[in-house]
């Protein structure tokens, strides 16, 4: 086998925000390859239709891919509802949505700031809202949210990004103590720059 067995993770019902693509589609990999049931949501439907075609044909657990745009919080929880309802309580969240185009501060509008933070923030918090009852009824959970080392390094050209990103780190571990006492783990990720196809196109 490619990857490491957790046998805990076999049939544990996951869900990703952002999994067609990039780092998103590699964490929706490597659930499936411990037998997960995945649940993932991305705008981008050719890819992430591609992603299920692709991991079938490896023969892993077959994920459940759901178009829709995450800006959309209320269709959002509801996914995240039905999920909950037809595979049993979702056991972990995997906040990974996010957009770090490139931008500068006299451009930006107000507009654009709300639909910045609406990728890269806010859709991770209403996520970690719509599963915190179902984890807290089943004893526990685990949320995974993704942000980055770039507003920690002061990177150029993308302050509303920068912003989202640091408040996510402040977001998680207000999460981190209010659910804590149910069991449910609060986790961030903080990449550096990885090289995904989207990343060695445009930068």
């Amino acid at each position: 086998s490619r990857y490491a067995t957790y046998p805990s993770l076999k049939d544990k019902v996951v869900f990703i925000t952002g999994g067609a693509t990039g780092i998103g589609a590699s964490v929706v990999e490597h659930f499936c390859a411990q037998g997960s049931k995945v649940t993932f949501v991305d705008i981008a439907e050719d890819a992430g239709n591609a992603l299920v075609d692709r991991i079938a044909t490896d023969g892993f657990a077959v994920p459940t891919f759901v178009p829709g745009d995450l800006t959309d919080v209320e269709r959002l929880g509801a996914v995240i509802a039905e999920v909950g309802d037809k595979q049993g309580p979702v056991g972990v969240l995997v906040n990974n949505a996010g957009n770090d185009d490139r931008h500068l501060t006299p451009d930006v509008d107000r507009a654009y700031w709300d639909d910045r933070i609406a990728v890269n923030l806010r859709h991770q918090f209403f996520a970690a809202q719509a599963v915190y009852p179902q984890m807290k009824a089943a004893g526990g959970g685990s949320i995974v949210n993704f942000g980055s080392i770039s507003w920690k390094d002061g990177e150029g050209n993308c302050p509303v990004y920068l912003a989202s990103k640091a408040a996510v780190t402040g977001m998680s571990r207000g999460l981190a103590r209010e659910f804590g006492p149910y069991n449910i783990r609060v986790n961030i990720v903080v990449p550096g720059w990885v090289m995904t196809e989207r990343q060695l196109a445009l930068w």
